[in-house]
């Protein structure tokens, strides 16, 4: 994924919308989902090396890769992004529960397609070139925070990046309920502060990754990374 400190500005509106849309009640949920099954089924990936019945628990990095052998149903929210489907209904439910404690979460990314993953490489090239990179070494330096295609949790459909609707919650709020009570919804903090040498990613407290509820708990109170939590189990 791209190491970038999401941003919220006017241009974002529509991320509100996926606010109010994510956070319906709960009862009302399984009504909001099935008015969304026009999507398409997409073609999302699973690593050969991590053979397990448990697809929310496939390990995405750099030096594990994705291949074509997964395959998973999208949900587009209002906002225009998109999940997995079966880790909708949590979403909505943890969206629901933090406005009700009035804050007020968006999606700021979902579900990207292998095809996003190179324009963003792209996009970061050319951008280093703008500033007077030669070519190589902008392809060198645009390593260093895109993840190279197949290897961004964003190409499963089972990551998000959460930030705060700011004109009514900031992101620090959003970042600490998060990372207290995610875990009850199934999600992780996929990138902690104190395991970077580990994931070999920088700290992104926006960045949540759906694991089921029983593992997220054992990752949550054993204090690992989904990197460690895999070689323990």
């Amino acid at each position: 994924m791209k190491k970038k400190r999401p941003t919220n500005n006017a241009s974002a509106f529509p991320l509100i919308v996926c606010t109010v849309f994510i956070a319906a009640a709960v009862s009302t949920g399984i009504a909001l989902y099935s008015r969304q099954q026009d999507i398409s089924n997409v073609r999302a990936s699973v690593l050969s090396e991590t053979d397990t019945s448990d697809q929310m628990l496939v390990l995405v990095n750099r030096t594990h890769r994705i291949t074509e052998e997964y395959s998973g149903e999208l949900v587009k929210l209002d906002c225009g992004k998109s999940v997995d489907s079966r880790i909708y209904p949590e979403l909505q439910a943890m969206f629901d529960e933090m406005r009700s404690e009035g804050i007020y979460p968006i999606v700021n990314e979902g579900f990207r397609t292998k095809e996003d993953q190179e324009q963003m490489m792209e996009d970061q090239i050319n951008a280093y070139i703008d500033e007077g990179y030669s070519r190589k070494k902008a392809e060198k330096l645009a390593k260093n925070i895109v993840a190279p295609v197949g290897s961004s949790e964003h190409e499963l459909g089972i990551a998000v990046d959460i930030i705060a609707d700011k004109n009514l919650s900031d992101n620090e709020t959003v970042y600490n309920w998060l990372a207290k009570n995610a875990y009850k919804y199934g999600f992780i903090q996929r990138y902690p502060s104190n395991k970077t040498e580990i994931t070999g990613i920088d700290y992104e407290p926006w960045h949540y990754r759906y694991v089921g509820k029983k593992a997220a708990s054992e990752i949550y109170e054993q204090g690992v990374c989904l990197e460690e939590y895999l070689d323990e189990n």
